[in-house]
């Protein structure tokens, strides 16, 4: 069955909007295990506008759920990943400056650096990932480099899926049938939500884990934390 890591970044742009402490990340995430999470995902960015590099080291105390960490993978990323030893380190190719998630790794014109960092986060015993769009050829350069799992950038599924769903979610069909063939684990997340959820995994083949932040954060607005992340689980469970 398909895990639902929590992505809590926006409870932290909550709480900076304001300053203080509220809301709690740290009660967010033991509240998002509580209800049915199976996992927490952060990602910190090196201005910390949403979740800052001290709110990892305190979340490492307390998720006692798969605990995973994204983020582009420069000097202080891999310190701090290091230092936490997380389950899984997801790397991203985001620049600095941009507002979300965007685009994949291109893993043939980055496989040198990829290698090498994949040896060193495996070397520490933490589980890799590495972020990927839906072509075939990216996933099998992936498997090359040594990750023990992708996840596919869903962002175009995701945005094509109320036109055509079975065109829009072809390459990631393809994708995924490929990371199995290769042993690669596989993982999948951005803009996946309670309308376009449920057909993705029945469609993609053995898909481990989503990780969603942005529109369960929206939901619960409406439905609230918990029922929203029953709703989410229930969308796995089809």
């Amino acid at each position: 069955m398909t895990k639902l890591s929590v992505n809590i970044n926006k409870f932290a742009t909550l709480r900076n909007a304001r300053g203080g402490s509220n809301p709690n990340v740290v009660k967010a995430a033991m509240d998002c295990e509580r209800f049915g999470a199976q996992g927490i995902t952060v990602h910190p960015r090196p201005d910390e506008r949403h979740i800052r590099y001290n709110d990892v080291l305190e979340l490492a105390e307390t998720v006692t759920t798969e605990f995973n960490i994204e983020g582009y993978p420069d000097e202080r990323y891999m310190e701090l990943v290091k230092r936490v030893r997380p389950t899984q380190a997801t790397l991203v190719p985001d620049a600095p400056d941009v507002l979300t998630s965007n685009a994949g790794w291109d893993t043939i014109r980055n496989e040198a650096l990829l290698k090498g960092l994949i040896a060193e986060l495996k070397s520490e015993g933490i589980r890799t990932s590495i972020f990927v769009d839906p072509d075939v050829k990216m996933v099998e350069r992936a498997a090359h480099i040594g990750t023990d799992r992708i996840e596919l950038y869903t962002e175009s599924y995701a945005s094509g899926y109320h036109k055509d769903r079975e065109r829009a979610v072809a390459s990631y069909c393809a994708a995924g049938r490929k990371a199995v063939e290769l042993g690669l684990a596989l993982n999948a997340g951005h803009d996946l939500d309670l309308d376009n959820l449920s057909y993705f995994v029945s469609e993609v083949p053995k898909v481990q884990e989503v990780s969603i932040g942005h529109a369960l954060i929206c939901d619960a607005i409406y439905y609230g934390l918990e029922n929203t992340i029953r709703l989410y689980r229930r969308c796995l469970e089809r």
